[in-house]
């Protein structure tokens, strides 16, 4: 049975008649808009109807270019503007076609399976399966083989990490320390906040993060029950250090649980959740995870588990109860169907082709090329005599870069010339700079297919679009 757009086997079902109040008309209107982003034998397409539609309208190009850069890579997607802004990213074709689930079904009529489009059970048996396997891919990509700590995938944003956190390990009237490195982190300290938790914020100047020897010092004087801190802070491009900020906690107050906010983190900055000792990382799909927008994806140790199961009252949260969630995730890890709330069948299915992918090469390779590409996009910044909110290089993240204008120089003459040259940056959003700078997000599929030329091109706009802007380096 041919394979044709969904917008032309719709067509195909409308009644054939050409009054005003019918709907052929505007079917084809409709088949016409469509046709080019849903070309024949895509991945795209259905399996339903006999080929009765006129397809003279349909295109006969069957791929479509990326962007219009050369050194691009055929693909699937809509030409569009490159996204190089600190998440969402960038999407590989094979993670989006993948959210475009085919299940095979079987035709009495033709005597014949074949595969459809359709919505699948979030507790059959074969959305368990990919579920069980999804969150056993997350202890590969956290660096962590302890049966006692639990990976929760739950719809959502980066943000509803937060909620987790602070609804579920830490009770009313505790002592939360949150290391202060811009809007972020300013924001994890708001949401304790609203779930009664004291909360004390080390602050660092824009730009830097809280020095060992006042973490230490803070410790010292007071009793945490958790310290957090944020891996990178979206709007500064601030990197924190982990692993010797772990052994402190541990030496100073090792019961105190340390949180990361990992979501501009995970799969662009190492985390090794199990020799670093950590007891929470919270993250998101949309960022170096290369999976669009969606769900809340977290680890947390066993450690981190007591303290939710020895709670004196019940978490503040409903939704987003962990003790609510936990046997949900361990039923669906040991491919168990199990139901709280709804899960996203589509994401769940993007998630586990973009850990696939992730996983298919050693995580220090992804890494290093995660370095690689910041080092390169830092000496063009420096090039161009324009300065980052990170002035050292050990505060610098690997996945992004907030860049200083010139003076001359506004966002609101820079991003638009940037998005007419095809390239998408983020304006800043730290309160005390945000009109000064700009953010340059570099991960995922951007950085680890050089085919793609989204860096190059990037830098390129950049050179260009500040020289057209007036600035010239001194």
């Amino acid at each position: 049975m041919p394979r044709r757009p969904a917008a032309a086997a719709a067509a195909a079902a409308a009644p054939d008649s050409s009054a005003s109040s019918s709907s052929p008309a505007r079917l084809s209107l409709i088949s016409r808009h469509l046709a080019p982003d849903y070309p024949i034998n895509t991945p795209y397409t259905v399996e339903r109807l006999p080929n009765t539609i006129d397809t003279s309208l349909l295109p006969k190009t069957q791929t479509r270019k990326l962007s219009t850069s050369k050194a691009a890579n055929m693909s699937s997607q809509p030409p569009h503007p490159t996204l190089l802004i600190p998440g969402p990213i960038e999407f590989d074709d094979a993670v989006l076609s993948s959210m475009s689930h085919y299940r095979c079904i079987f035709c009495p009529l033709l005597l014949e399976s074949f595969p459809v489009h359709g919505g699948e059970s979030h507790v059959g048996p074969a959305f368990v399966a990919t579920f069980g396997e999804t969150l056993s891919m997350l202890r590969k990509l956290f660096q962590t083989t302890d049966p006692a700590a639990q990976p929760f995938v739950i719809s959502g944003s980066g943000t509803l990490g937060w909620d987790l956190v602070a609804a579920n390990l830490v009770e009313p009237g505790e002592d939360v320390l949150v290391l202060g490195t811009g809007y972020f982190s300013d924001g994890f300290a708001d949401c304790f906040g609203v779930y009664g938790a004291n909360v004390t914020e080390l602050k660092a100047p824009v730009g830097s993060r809280p020095q060992l020897p006042e973490i230490e010092k803070a410790l010292s004087e007071k009793k945490y029950k958790i310290i957090t801190v944020t891996h990178v802070d979206t709007s500064t491009g601030v990197v924190s250090e982990l692993e010797k900020l772990s052994e402190l906690v541990r030496r100073v107050s090792p019961d105190t649980l340390l949180i990361v906010d990992g979501v501009c983190s995970v799969a662009c900055e190492e985390i090794a959740f199990d020799a670093w000792k950590l007891d929470g990382v919270v993250t998101a799909s949309q960022k170096a995870i290369g999976c669009p927008a969606g769900l809340s994806i977290s680890m947390f140790s066993g450690r981190a588990i007591e303290v939710l199961q020895s709670r004196k009252v019940a978490p503040g949260s409903y939704f987003g109860s962990m003790k609510k969630w936990l046997p949900i995730m361990q039923n669906y890890e040991n491919k168990k169907p199990s139901y709280f709330a709804t899960p996203s069948p589509q994401l769940i299915h993007a998630l586990h082709t973009a850990l696939t992918q992730i996983l298919s090469r050693p995580l220090s390779e992804r890494f290093a090329l995660h370095k690689a590409a910041s080092d390169r996009i830092k000496k063009a910044v420096a090039d161009l005599g324009l300065k980052q909110l990170a002035a050292n290089p050990d505060d610098q993240a690997h996945g992004m870069t907030a860049i200083y204008l010139p003076e001359s120089v506004t966002q609101a003459a820079i991003l638009p010339n940037l998005a007419k040259k095809g390239v998408v940056f983020a304006g800043g959003i730290h309160k005390e700079v945000a009109t000064k700078y700009i953010r340059f997000g570099h991960m995922g599929v951007s950085v680890l297919d050089p085919k793609r030329g989204d860096v190059d091109r990037a830098i390129k706009a950049l050179q260009d679009g500040l020289s057209e802007c007036g600035y010239q380096k001194a």
